[in-house]
């Protein structure tokens, strides 16, 4: 069957059969579907869904389309586990989360995107770092998880290639929320990585793609029910979106609060409710303890130092430097325009669009329009209120890095508009929803 018949067939709104689906993800590999098709293709998903049958068919042959990884040989291969965030406007867990599991004595081959859309990407985060090789050989990946318990790189070249072709096109067509492609997306990269254990950190809120929490549970469900069926033991937490997360946002901004998480007591209190819930969800699962202690456990790494010493071994093993958390405020300086902002009112922020900022920072030439664009990894915000704290006229609510003054003044009014102010004392969100099993 030609491409454009599989594309019509979705666009009328039929079920494709199995064979059809290998077509579309041979297609992405092979070039027997152009660009042009593949956006129209995914088009037609995002407009008409798949069916559960399609989107597991799907999974299977984008984890087909590459190598696939096997840890039996070289780890304890029950103790080798991931996460994964439908992605948000400063969300840095997976920093976090990697080395602190990997202190806990397991294993994570974490593999991971770029930026979607208004979102950042993790492996952006780590491009920003000096020296960091996110794309290093599998031979070398698989001896940092075995050294150091934890190694955070992109997608090599031959696992799951053909979700590397479609995501990057999604990005830039307007497709990113499809449920079926981001299912379809996480799981078979996951499955590829030979994983025994997935946590899924699923966002809710206007800094998402999920705007409610009824998109939101959809989407967990599908990710679970696909990741069981694949033979992952699989939990989906639901996590508020309505604010960036931690302080900041903006790449090597983000990692510095990250180091600055780990080495010390300064821990926004919502980044922190996320991360142990997602870290506490894997030991459970994998050590079968309580979740009294597992968070007895996760303190103890990060007292102890443990925790911030696998980030800094994760560091060097993949090219950065070998005493990072000791020249990190060097390596990641930079000349941008620093400013804050204050707003001409008093009260408690209500409402941020989140959404908003995280398009916003794209325009300051933090995240990408194009595929091949280049990202300005210092560029960002500081110092982000978040819902329910108090302002006046000398509280800034955000600091700004911009590459000039002018690029500031461009975008200052829009960041203002940001944030919703009551005069009414407002309440602080919940950062955790729901568990789904």
């Amino acid at each position: 069957m030609i491409p454009q018949e599989i594309i019509r067939k979705k666009r009328d709104k039929f079920s494709l059969s199995e064979d059809e689906v290998k077509l579309f993800v041979n297609g992405l590999t092979d070039n027997s579907f152009s660009d042009a098709q593949i956006a129209a293709m995914s088009m037609a998903i995002f407009q008409n869904g798949m069916t559960a049958e399609e989107t597991v068919w799907m999974t299977h042959a984008m984890k087909n389309s590459g190598d696939t990884l096997e840890w039996q040989d070289i780890v304890d291969s029950d103790l080798v586990c991931d996460k994964h965030s439908t992605g948000g406007v400063g969300d840095k867990t997976s920093l976090l989360l990697a080395p602190i599991l990997a202190a806990c004595d397991l294993f994570i081959p974490m593999i991971s995107g770029r930026g979607l859309g208004h979102t950042g990407g993790t492996l952006d985060k780590f491009d920003s770092i000096p020296g960091y090789n996110t794309k290093p050989d599998i031979d070398v990946f698989r001896q940092v998880v075995k050294d150091v318990g934890c190694a955070i790189i992109g997608q090599t070249s031959n696992l799951a290639p053909a979700d590397k072709k479609l995501y990057s096109i999604r990005d830039i067509v307007g497709t990113v929320e499809s449920l079926p492609l981001i299912t379809s997306s996480i799981l078979s990269k996951k499955i590829a990585s030979g994983l025994k254990t997935l946590v899924l950190d699923v966002k809710v809120g206007n800094g998402s793609f999920n705007s409610t929490l009824e998109i939101a549970q959809n989407l967990a469900h599908s990710l679970v029910n696909v990741a069981k069926g694949a033979g992952l033991e699989c939990e989906a937490i639901l996590t508020d979106m309505n604010q960036v997360l931690g302080r900041s946002a903006g790449h090597s901004l983000e990692v510095i609060e990250c180091i600055e998480y780990l080495v010390s007591n300064k821990r926004d209190s919502k980044l922190e409710a996320i991360t142990n819930e997602l870290a506490s969800s894997i030991l459970m699962m994998i050590k079968n303890i309580s979740k009294e202690e597992s968070l007895k456990q996760i303190n103890t790494v990060l007292a102890n130092g443990k925790a911030a010493e696998k980030f800094e071994r994760m560091i060097s093993a993949l090219g950065g430097s070998n005493s990072f958390l000791s020249t990190y405020k060097k390596e990641l300086s930079n000349n941008t325009f620093v400013q804050d902002i204050y707003l001409e009112k008093q009260g408690w922020i209500k409402e941020i669009k989140t959404r908003d900022l995280g398009l916003l920072l794209i325009e300051l030439g933090g995240g990408r329009k194009q595929v091949d664009d280049k990202i300005n990894y210092h560029v960002g915000y500081d110092n982000v209120l978040g819902v329910g704290e108090s302002v006046d006229s000398s509280t800034p609510v955000i600091k700004v890095y911009a590459n000039s003054k002018d690029d500031f003044n461009k975008i200052k009014n829009s960041i203002i508009n940001c944030f919703i102010i009551s005069d009414q004392e407002v309440k602080e969100t919940e950062s955790i929803y729901e568990v789904i099993k």
